[in-house]
């Protein structure tokens, strides 16, 4: 893996197809996008190869972060892979792998996240990812 990538892996207690549905479906993603106090308040999925998303961070200052990009590869409920870029870091999209494994628990969940200019950066999502898989965690196991 590049110095630049981050890679996490998580067991969501719940079924593949569940974690799948809520990291594409607006209305679950809405539920539990965001790290920490980030909310979601708005999600826009086109769950298709080629197609495209949106997803809106509201700060505790209530201004809003975008995050967008475009579906490169989508075998539900297994692997996504996608394009991200955030509204306020400047450059080239970065790279998302998302895979959903069988798992005696639930769901093994495997996310590479590449092509980050700068280590910084890649620090700073690894932070946001973990809590944004904290939340997803406690939306589907409760």
């Amino acid at each position: 893996m590049q110095p630049t990538a981050l890679s996490l892996t998580r067991i969501i207690r719940a079924p593949p197809a569940k974690v799948f549905a809520a990291w594409t479906k607006p209305g679950l993603l809405t539920q539990w996008w965001g790290p920490g106090p980030v909310t979601c308040p708005q999600a826009e999925v086109d769950l298709r190869e080629g197609g495209t998303y949106r997803l809106a961070n509201r700060e505790l200052d209530g201004s809003i972060t975008w995050i967008s990009g475009r579906f490169e590869r989508v075998r539900a409920p297994e692997e996504l892979v996608y394009t991200w870029s955030v509204s306020t870091i400047p450059g080239e999209p970065t790279l998302v792998r998302v895979a959903f494994l069988h798992h005696p628990e639930g769901t093994e969940l495997k996310l590479v996240h590449e092509r980050f200019a700068v280590a910084a950066v890649r620090d700073m999502h690894g932070l946001g990812w973990k809590g944004c898989l904290d939340k997803l965690d406690g939306l589907l196991a409760a």
